[in-house]
């Protein structure tokens, strides 16, 4: 046996490696699927679409407001008209009893005034003797009994006149009736 072949080999140790810079490798995105561009002219329907949405809402919006002010100018006008069908009643009965002749010629024409903006504010007088009595437009004050001329009940004198603004009743006609015999 030689020497090196009997000495015992030199505990051979693996040369420490260089650690090697780790490299940050670029991450591949996982396989997605490619974001197809939407079809232009799905997009001019689904904008087309929303316009046409939005146009309706403006349009329903503007009717309703249009209605809740003209309601509210009802209101107004139903407010401020009320109490002055006191005056009128006053005035009728006034001219029934001739205090509107030619002796008060002022008092009559600011009689008349008044009636005018009244009227031209809506406010119309109904009720008239030969009218089908009507619960909705007259309040029956008495029952005068029957009358062979009518074929149903039937206003004979009104004591008040109704008044209304439009299809709504300010006041209802205060009138007397008859029954058919």
């Amino acid at each position: 046996m030689t020497e090196e072949q009997s000495a015992p080999a030199p505990e051979e140790t693996p040369a420490p490696k260089a650690a090697a810079p780790e490299v940050a490798e670029p991450e591949v995105p996982a396989e997605e699927a490619p974001e197809s561009e939407p079809d232009p002219q799905q997009r001019i329907d689904e904008l087309t679409a929303d316009l046409q949405r939005l146009q309706a809402e403006y349009v329903n919006y503007k009717r309703r407001v249009d209605r809740d002010r003209e309601l509210v100018r009802e209101n107004a006008t139903y407010s401020a008209l009320a109490p002055i069908v006191e005056v009128l009643d006053t005035i009728d009965r006034a001219r029934e009893h001739g205090e509107l002749g030619p002796d008060n010629a002022g008092f009559k024409a600011v009689a008349d005034q008044l009636e005018r903006i009244v009227a031209g504010l809506g406010l119309t007088r109904f009720g008239a003797p030969g009218e089908r009595f009507d619960p909705n437009l007259h309040e029956a004050l008495s029952h005068l009994g029957t009358d062979a001329e009518v074929t149903e009940t039937t206003v004979k004198v009104i004591v008040k006149s109704g008044y209304r603004i439009g299809d709504r009743v300010v006041r209802a006609a205060q009138v007397l009736v008859v029954d058919p015999e």
